[in-house]
């Protein structure tokens, strides 16, 4: 979840808008501990970087980027009005051939992408393909083959995959106004509504590092995120379960607990340990703002890492293949 700016001029989604795409197509991206990076390439023959993140920023069909690289880049900006406010807009360049990204029809003043001003970035990106560019499309996240694919537009899911519903802020016409998707996962039997958010960051101090084990690339890695309200009650409901304080420094100043969470059922599918990092509850009333329902928290790819995911923006659903380290829900529940 990075840079969360939303144009609440987002332009409805439907499967027409995929029309981009005819076929399945392979984006050219890097994966680095858990999270997914484009690679486009300009016809200048520059490799951009590009954060691939649910929960993250943009609108109206457009991503971000980093307004000092697109000047540096000399890419063709206009300042353009979104949404009420004056804001520079990227407009259209060229990409190098098979080395480029999907074009969203019918964006505010024909652009691309947000200048984004005072960017910044945790893991070297130099920018965002976020809720305002991603829900044009339909995507599958091959966590395991560290693939990532836009699918076409006649795409159907496959034998073995499991259909979880998604969530999305809708205005009285139906239209979305907002691409975040909400995600219900259960843990300790009880439904917990989070945000689906591929860019969950996780940053371990030493003492988190050697708790989670997780994969790290620069000391960069994903994670869970869950409110202080809902960590607290889960620490009160199940005292046994693994917590260590300071254990992650994203946010330094608030020190933030790392919670182990044995199991977390999602789409039908058992996985875990999952470990959940500390938020402030205000993080997340905010957030809930610009979505469909309350949010305590986001689910993220130290989840999803088990799963050849397909998020069904169209039609509002997310489809989940189990790969490895998950079984059915209904098997783990039997003794």
């Amino acid at each position: 979840m990075r840079h969360v700016l939303l144009v609440l001029t987002l332009l409805a989604v439907s499967t027409a808008a995929c029309a981009g795409a005819t076929r399945r197509l392979r984006l050219p991206a890097v994966y680095e501990a858990g999270h997914f990076y484009a690679r486009p390439v300009t016809g200048q023959g520059r490799a951009l970087r590009l954060l691939v993140d649910t929960g993250g920023g943009g609108g109206s069909g457009l991503y971000l980027l980093d307004q000092r690289l697109a000047r540096q880049l000399g890419l063709p900006v206009q300042t353009c009005t979104l949404g009420g406010q004056s804001m520079p807009l990227v407009q259209p360049y060229a990409f190098a051939k098979g080395k480029g990204l999907p074009a969203v029809p019918s964006t505010p003043c024909g652009a691309v992408a947000i200048a984004m001003p005072g960017f910044h970035a945790y893991s070297r990106e130099q920018g965002i393909l976020g809720a305002g560019y991603l829900p044009h499309f339909t995507w599958t996240f091959d966590y395991p083959q560290h693939a990532l694919w836009l699918e076409g537009p006649g795409w159907k899911p496959r034998q073995g995959m499991h259909r979880v519903a998604l969530g999305f802020q809708h205005d009285a016409a139906g239209h979305k106004t907002s691409g975040f998707p909400r995600i219900t996962v259960h843990v300790g039997g009880q439904p917990v509504e989070l945000l689906l958010d591929t860019g969950a960051t996780a940053m371990p101090t030493r003492a988190g590092e050697r708790a989670s084990r997780i994969p790290l690339v620069r000391g960069i890695g994903v994670t869970s995120y869950i409110t202080t309200r809902v960590m607290n009650r889960w620490h009160r409901e199940h005292p046994d379960w693994r917590i260590v304080r300071d254990g992650d420094k994203l946010i330094a100043r608030m020190h933030p607990r790392l919670i182990e969470v044995p199991r977390v059922r999602i789409a039908g599918w058992t996985v875990g340990p999952v470990w959940f990092t500390e938020r402030p509850d205000h993080s997340y009333t905010w957030m809930s703002s610009m979505m469909d329902g309350a949010v305590v928290g986001s689910a993220g790819a130290n989840i999803f890492r088990h799963f050849a995911m397909t998020l069904d923006y169209p039609h509002e659903a997310a489809w989940f293949r189990c790969v490895k380290g998950c079984r059915s829900a209904a098997a783990a529940r039997r003794p």
